[in-house]
């Protein structure tokens, strides 16, 4: 039986989407989490090692959450990003892996000089390059 959310709140003031599971599982994932652990091609790639580390993100927000038939939601981010459909799976995957993937995110953001202060020095080399080539090498 799939996993579905019971509930979902917006804390615009906290930058935080609450989402409560018909499970008992409830987690609090930022936007920033959010947009910086979007399911989108933009983000992730076409395939593993492809993936665009996301920075600068600190202060974004969720300016519109739309639904996405019955299994998914489609946020507008702050920074023009409105690509990545999030389904209740990735949300919940999302949720119980939070603690590791954020660890490993400012690990990788560290090991490249990057921060999450939006136009911080290191940022540049990775902001001009938003429409990656998905070509092979």
């Amino acid at each position: 039986m799939p996993i579905t959310p019971a509930n979902i709140t917006l804390h615009a003031s906290s930058r935080v989407l609450e989402i409560q599971y018909d499970d008992g599982q409830a987690f609090r994932l930022p936007f920033e989490f959010l947009r910086v652990f979007s399911p989108s091609a933009e983000v992730r790639g076409h395939g593993p090692g492809q993936e665009t580390l996301q920075v600068g993100k600190k202060d974004v927000t969720i300016t519109e959450l739309h639904p996405v038939g019955h299994y998914a939601v489609q946020p507008n981010f702050s920074d023009g990003h409105t690509s990545g459909i999030y389904s209740w799976d990735y949300l919940y995957e999302l949720g119980v892996n939070q603690e590791r993937m954020w660890a490993e995110y400012l690990a990788a953001l560290d090991a490249a000089g990057a921060s999450r202060e939006a136009g911080a020095p290191g940022n540049a080399a990775f902001a001009s390059s938003p429409g990656k080539s998905c070509g092979h090498h």
